[in-house]
């Protein structure tokens, strides 16, 4: 790997300072897209700044039906944790799904969220939630943060702290994993609660994550298996791969989603 300099900030406004001192300074969380990357040339930062062990960056709290979730807050930590399982077992089940036992013990939610990786489960299940996610500026509803494939709303020196998610009424991901990644070749998150019914699509958009209004406006109507049965899913828009077509995504997409809702 390039060289680069190391920094472990005791807090956010280190962090953000340590951000700024460098030329091409990037964040550390888990590392599990940005080692990779930088092992094989494809990144170069001069700073590596690990947010990692800044007091309050990790755990979950809950207030009322309101869970709160750290950034460096791991996958594994996700899925264990007793109050994501009480107030939104659909979110545990999707961080356990995520990768293999060590990606799950080092990847974090923020990390996976910041990256955007069109294929990740956590995009989805967050879109489809309406989920907010905080920042050392501001609160970015999920709908504004993600906006496109590998890019958020995040502007330089910005860092995610936190995420917070409303308890839905019911709600399931279900996802159609690559086999040797485990990577959604097509995923689906359905919920409906406070934020109305919605329908979040990760692994099949060339875009990255989306929501499909046509089916949340037939599951708001009936939230049954059933009601999906005349909603159209095209292939515009979808991604073609050596792993899967874009007409076969889309014909997943209608599936898969058929299952969360049965799920839920």
């Amino acid at each position: 790997m390039y060289p680069t300099k190391y920094h472990k900030p005791a807090s956010i406004a280190e962090a953000v300072a340590a951000l700024s001192s460098g030329e091409d300074a990037m964040l550390l969380a888990g590392g599990q897209t940005l080692i990779g990357t930088m092992k094989n040339h494809l990144a170069a930062p001069s700073d590596l700044v690990d947010i990692r062990q800044i007091d309050g960056m990790s755990g979950v709290t809950s207030e009322g039906d309101t869970l709160r979730i750290g950034a460096a807050t791991t996958h594994s930590e996700v899925a264990a944790n007793a109050e994501v399982k009480r107030l939104c077992p659909a979110l545990a089940a999707l961080a356990s799904g995520i990768g293999d036992p060590a990606v799950r013990h080092m990847g974090t939610i923020g990390g996976s969220i910041a990256n955007n990786d069109p294929a990740a489960d956590y995009p989805a299940g967050l879109l489809a939630l309406g989920a907010t996610i905080v920042t050392n500026t501001r609160e970015l509803a999920a709908d504004d943060f993600f906006q496109g494939m590998f890019s958020t709303a995040l502007e330089d020196g910005e860092i995610i702290t936190a995420v917070k998610v409303s308890a839905p009424a019911k709600a399931a991901y279900v996802k159609f994993p690559q086999p040797a990644s485990l990577y959604a070749m097509v995923g689906v998150f359905v919920a409906d609660g406070a934020a109305g019914t919605r329908v979040a699509v990760t692994g099949a958009g060339e875009d990255g994550v989306f929501r499909h209004t046509a089916m949340e406006t037939a599951l708001g109507a009936d939230w049954d298996s059933g009601a999906l049965d005349g909603v159209q899913v095209g292939s515009d828009g979808l991604l073609s791969d050596l792993h899967c077509a874009a007409d076969y995504r889309a014909s997943l997409i209608k599936t898969i989603a058929k299952r969360a809702v049965a799920a839920a």
